[in-house]
């Protein structure tokens, strides 16, 4: 089986962004598919604006005609925090031990790994994609002493046949989208259009998210 990449979060909501990230890391790294995983009850951040029904209905919404995403709700249906530990350990026991996993990650969002729960543990179970915008190397300098550790034990051009354990950078396209900017815009009365796909977009205003008194 080809390599699969994993890309959680919040999709409060999802954006050309993430689909973007999604697209050219699977092309990079050669993935089979790209799983989206809404998290349903993020333990690192605050509560998503719309509820994990709304969340997860716009992810497929975003993903329907491409092929090489799949939807997976497995953190809606597990009860408890969803800590991505546990995800990753369902899926090694869903798709063996042989396959390569990569959890794919924004920069931002790597520099923040150590404070995970059980983060170590996440390199026995997938390698780690980090996407950075062209030209822009990490900065272990900028890491904790932890990360930092990790980073200069693991980092590496490529995986070989390990199934999981590295840290690779990829340069993607630099999108300055965020989720957290376009609930702004909707609250300043600003359209989002042509940050999100139309779909999403028409879902947004079906169900009027993001809309001020309404979720």
């Amino acid at each position: 089986m080809q390599a699969v990449g994993i890309l959680g979060g919040t999709f409060d909501p999802i954006h050309f962004g993430h689909l973007r990230m999604a697209q050219e890391l699977c092309e990079q790294l050669s993935l089979g598919e790209v799983r989206f995983i809404p998290s349903a009850r993020p333990p690192h951040r605050e509560v998503p604006r719309s509820v994990v029904e709304h969340r997860a209905n716009m992810v497929q919404h975003a993903i329907a005609d491409n092929p090489l995403f799949v939807f997976d709700d497995r953190e809606i249906r597990r009860d408890g925090p969803s800590y991505m530990v546990d995800t990753l350990a369902s899926l090694r026991q869903e798709l063996g031990e042989d396959v390569p996993l990569f959890l794919l990650l924004g920069a931002d969002a790597f520099l923040g790994l150590d404070r995970w729960h059980r983060w170590l543990t996440l390199f026995d179970l997938t390698h780690i994609a980090v996407a950075c915008r062209p030209g822009v190397a990490l900065d272990p300098g900028i890491m904790s002493p932890e990360l930092k550790a990790q980073w200069q034990l693991r980092h590496s051009p490529h995986t070989g046949e390990n199934p999981a354990g590295k840290i690779l950078q990829c340069e993607i396209t630099a999108l300055d989208i965020s989720s957290s900017a376009i609930r702004a815009g909707f609250a300043a009365g600003h359209t989002p259009r042509y940050l999100l796909p139309e779909s999403v977009l028409g879902y947004i205003f079906e169900h009027q998210l993001y809309m001020s008194g309404t979720e």
